[in-house]
């Protein structure tokens, strides 16, 4: 919609357009405004009650990263239900191009329906749909490495076998954050090389580099590195 791509427009900082299209390398760099997120968050809230909402909402895919973004924000603040969010990012997913837009959608209502949320990142997880993988991977890491954590679900993600790098990355920072948060149950996975090497490998790197690990953790990780041509 036009009159949202201007009101974009009037946010943006021509700076801040130069560093986040090198943060974004899948993302042609015209398409990228240079919206600060705070500002494009203080957007969404507002544009949520507004009566051209349900009109962009229909509209994908969109010409901008800023109204992808957009799109992603208010996913969460106008679900009302699990049910409701998932309906709108089953349409949204298949559009999404970059890492950052994937991983900006947070939907307060999962929480309050956990059980359905899971067999959906199940569901997502096995998509055609590069980000509707990484979806799956990260709201898995975000809604069930604490309270809602059951070692089963460690093997939704090792299951998953992908070429894509950002579905890869995914998968190496949800179980750097499963050796932080519930070491006990991640642990036996890298002691048995049961992931892919370079899933392996980044994955204790990017544990080993938490505060919240011990340094007699870290060393121990550092000897379970193999070797990546296996």
């Amino acid at each position: 919609m036009q009159s949202v791509e201007n009101e974009l427009a009037s946010l943006a900082d021509p700076a801040y357009q130069t560093f986040q299209a090198k943060l974004m390398p899948t993302v042609d760099p015209a398409r990228i405004l240079g919206v600060r997120t705070p500002d494009l968050r203080r957007y969404a809230r507002a544009f949520a009650h507004d009566a051209r909402a349900d009109a962009f909402m229909q509209e994908l895919p969109h010409s901008l990263y800023e109204e992808m973004n957009l799109h992603g924000m208010l996913i969460g603040l106008r679900a009302r239900t699990a049910s409701d969010a998932f309906d709108m990012l089953d349409a949204f997913l298949p559009h999404v191009d970059n890492w950052a837009t994937c991983d900006l959608i947070k939907v307060p209502a999962f929480k309050r329906d956990l059980p359905a949320v899971l067999e959906k990142i199940r569901e997502w997880t096995e998509s055609a749909h590069e980000y509707a993988v990484r979806c799956g991977i990260v709201q898995l890491m975000s809604l069930f490495l604490d309270e809602a954590f059951e070692p089963s679900q460690l093997q939704i993600v090792a299951r998953i076998r992908r070429p894509e790098y950002y579905v890869n990355m995914a998968r190496a920072w949800y179980f750097s954050f499963a050796l932080v948060k519930q070491y006990d149950a991640t642990i036996s996975l890298f002691e048995t090389a049961t992931l892919d090497a370079w899933t392996h490998n980044k994955s204790l790197q990017k544990a080993r580099e938490s505060r919240r690990i011990s340094p007699e953790r870290k060393a121990y990780l550092q000897s379970l590195k193999v070797k990546e041509d296996r």
